[in-house]
This record gives structure tokens, sequence and C-alpha cells, in this order.
């Protein structure tokens, strides 16, 4: 429920000046010699309009008091003041850096009863890590035979998210660059200020492109202070085919000795999903390990309403004008 308070209570003191103004005035006090005298009123009523004289006099007064009310009360400046809300301050800087060469596209997981390809378990698993993050700046990185940086990190998780949904297999080349893939995660990590830095990386093979070698990227990571949890996916065997014919199966070419060396070296932890619950676990795993750094502070959201008497006061305004009142008349007085 909102509060209503006022930000310049003081501007109430000039409600009664008109009051105060009106009883200093010298004229009030001089003897109105200025009016015409005249024995029959009659003509000049008609003159000045039938009867407007009579009820104008009455609602005049009303009329400004309601205006000049109206104006105070902007003056005073109203707001509503809503419920404390708790906005998050800070958080990790946490880079996803995910492999999207031309082996994601193998059809060996299952969602559900449907088998799909390694890609499509990874946007659905890390699109739903990404949204846990709340307090977290969240940037993206896509690699294949190049890596570049798609998503900055930023707090705005649905952008992420949408970029994450748009990334197509094998439109950085179709092989395989896991060094150079983390050392642009330690550049755009390193020039940040907080003190945590995750880098997760996520790959379905082994390095096969690149001028960085996986390992000198792992010792850099480290000397920055930057954990990599790196991420093995796909099943142990891979279904081979020549023009769409099933040839059978062939071993993971997914270098888990090299993964392994790289969570060791920067101080993170290598982890194996072969399927779409283990790379849930995974993701939450690594929750666990690197929890939402929250710094809260309260907040309170405050809506101007000084709008509402202002439109009040120019209303009485406008209906003074309307009615005549605002015209000038003779003064008569009865002789």
């Amino acid at each position: 429920m909102s509060d209503i308070s006022w930000l310049w209570p003081l501007a109430w003191l000039l409600l009664p000046l008109p009051v105060v103004v009106y009883f200093l005035h010298p004229k009030r006090f001089e003897k109105n010699s200025d009016a015409l005298l005249v024995p029959d009123l009659g003509p000049f009523v008609k003159l000045s309009g039938s009867g407007s004289g009579v009820s104008s006099g009455a609602i005049a007064p009303i009329l400004l008091a309601l205006c000049w009310f109206g104006l105070t009360a902007a003056l005073a400046r109203p707001q509503a003041i809503g419920e404390p809300l708790s906005v998050p301050l800070s958080g990790r800087d946490l880079m996803l850096s995910i492999d999207i060469s031309g082996s994601m596209g193998e059809q060996d997981l299952y969602q559900g009863n449907s088998r799909v390809t390694r890609m499509a378990i990874v946007k659905a698993v890390a699109s739903d890590f990404i949204e846990r993050r709340s307090a977290d700046r969240v940037g993206l990185i896509l690699f294949g035979s190049q890596a570049y940086v798609q998503t900055p990190l930023t707090t705005d998780h649905k952008t992420v998210q949408e970029f994450l949904e748009e990334a197509t297999i094998g439109l950085a080349g179709r092989k395989t660059a896991i060094g150079d893939a983390i050392g642009l995660g330690v550049k755009r990590l390193r020039e940040r200020d907080e003190k945590s830095k995750v880098l997760i990386l996520l790959t379905d093979g082994a390095n096969s492109a690149g001028v960085v070698t996986p390992t000198n990227a792992a010792r850099l990571a480290a000397e920055e202070g930057i954990r990599v949890y790196t991420i093995g996916i796909g099943s142990e065997q891979q279904s081979s085919s020549i023009f769409g014919i099933p040839m059978g199966s062939r071993r993971s070419e997914l270098d888990e000795a090299s993964l392994q060396s790289i969570a060791n070296i920067s101080g993170g932890k290598y982890f194996r999903a072969r399927n779409q619950r283990e790379l849930q676990n995974i993701y939450e795993e690594i929750d666990r390990l690197e929890p939402n750094e929250i710094q809260t502070d309260d907040f309170r959201r405050v809506t101007e309403l000084f709008v509402w008497p202002l439109a009040f006061a120019l209303l009485a305004f406008v209906v003074y004008l309307l009615t005549g009142i605002a015209k000038p008349a003779i003064g008569v007085s009865r002789a």
C-alpha cells in the first residue's frame, strides 16, 4: 500500500495568503467614491447579463479559493511512496563460453522421448541457468574455428537468453578453438573490478583450431583469478553416417584430459554431461559452488502526484473564465 507524503510541506503556509492580502489591502479602508448613484439598477443589470451579477458574486470567491488551494497543493509536491523493494546492487561476473562447432549438431541426446541435437539441449538448460543468476552479470561467447563475444557482461539476462537461442551451429566454423574461447573470456573478465569472476566452458570436442593452447589460456585465467568450469557434453558413442545413411557408431572426440587440466589449473572443476539430466545437475552444482553474491538495498518507488491538484486548479480557473465572472463590470450603487 502506498503512502502519501509532501516533499515541500511548508508550501501550505501560503494557503491563507489571499485572505491576508484581502484584509491588508489599502483600498478596503477607502470609501467607494467611484460609485455611480442612480435611482434604478434595472437598466444596468440588463447590460451586464440577466441576474448574472448576483450569482457571479457568490461563485467567484469559491472558484478562486479552489484554484488557489489546487496551486498550493501542487506546490507542496504530493508523492505516493510505494512498498520497499530489495534491488540487487552487485553480483558475480559470469561468462558462458559455448561451442557451436559442427559436431554440436550431433543427435545423440534425448529431450523427453525425442532425439535432439546437443545444441538444443544446451540451449534449454543454459537458458534456465542464466535465468537463475538473478544478481550476476552474464556474458556469452560462442566459438567454433574462431571465438567471438555474442553478448558482453550484462544484467539483461533476457537478451543473453535470446542471443543464445539464436546461436547457429557452424556459424563460427566447423572446428573447435577451445584455447581462444578461454582467452577471449579472460580478456573480457579481467577488465572488470569484481572479485568473483567465473568462466563456464562447454564443448563436445578437442581443441583443433586457434592460436592459444588450452593450457596456456588456463594459466592466464589462473593469474587473473578467474575460475574456469569445463563441461564436456555428448554421449560416450557418436553415431556416424554417410549421406544420411547410418554407419554404426564411433567414440566421442571429447578431450576429457584437456578439459580436466584446464579446470585444475584455474581452480575450477570439470563435469561430464551425457544427457539432459546430467547437464541440469551440472549447472545446479555450479550454482552451489558459485552462489549468487547478492548485495541489495531497499528502494521505494516514488510517483509524483502534483499534476492532479495542478489540473484541478486549472479546471477551476477555466470555469471561472467561462462563467463570465472575469469580465469587467460597471460598479453601481443604489441612490
